[in-house]
């Protein structure tokens, strides 16, 4: 697959990788501090952000989620042509 992505593919896995990691982070400090405005702000950033890298990366490389697979702008089915995991693929 060609990449048409302005980042490789390694930077956006990054990307990603920390964004998910300050997501799932955040959610276990709001579990017990709900009202605290700023994380939920700051949650809701970084999910946004999580968001675009995991859709630009489906377009250029295939999906990483099931959210992502059915997107109009990735490839259908292209995803099964990718390196698996054991293939050096993640």
């Amino acid at each position: 697959m060609k990449n048409y992505s302005s980042k490789s593919r390694e930077m956006l896995l990054k990307t990603i990788n920390e964004v998910s990691f300050a997501v799932d982070d955040i959610k276990l400090y709001l579990d017990t501090h709900p009202e605290d405005e700023k994380a939920l702000a700051y949650y809701r950033d970084k999910v946004m952000v999580r968001n675009e890298a995991l859709k630009e990366y489906a377009s250029c490389f295939g999906p990483l989620t099931i959210d992502t697979a059915d997107d109009n702008c990735s490839r259908s089915w292209e995803w099964v042509m990718q390196p698996w995991p054991w293939e050096g693929g993640c």
